[in-house]
């Protein structure tokens, strides 16, 4: 696994051993998701997290002044 820049983002690459582990292949969306810990888990496509992560974003673009304001 390596890590290079691409724009402004880092892009992390994974080997195909790794992306058989997580059940994914290339194109998949993937998630990094903090643990209470601080340790990070990558973790394949999950319907229930990204129907979590797209009620968020509905919130936040609903609020997007008042969340500014409070920042």
């Amino acid at each position: 696994m390596f890590e290079t820049k691409v724009g402004n983002s880092a892009v992390m690459t994974l080997s195909t051993e790794m992306l058989a582990i997580l059940d994914a292949k290339e194109g998949d969306p993937l998630f990094v998701v903090r643990g209470d810990d601080g340790s990070l888990r990558i973790m394949a496509h999950d319907p229930a997290l990204a129907e979590a992560l797209a009620a968020a974003e509905i919130v936040m673009d609903e609020n997007r002044d008042l969340l500014q304001a409070l920042a």
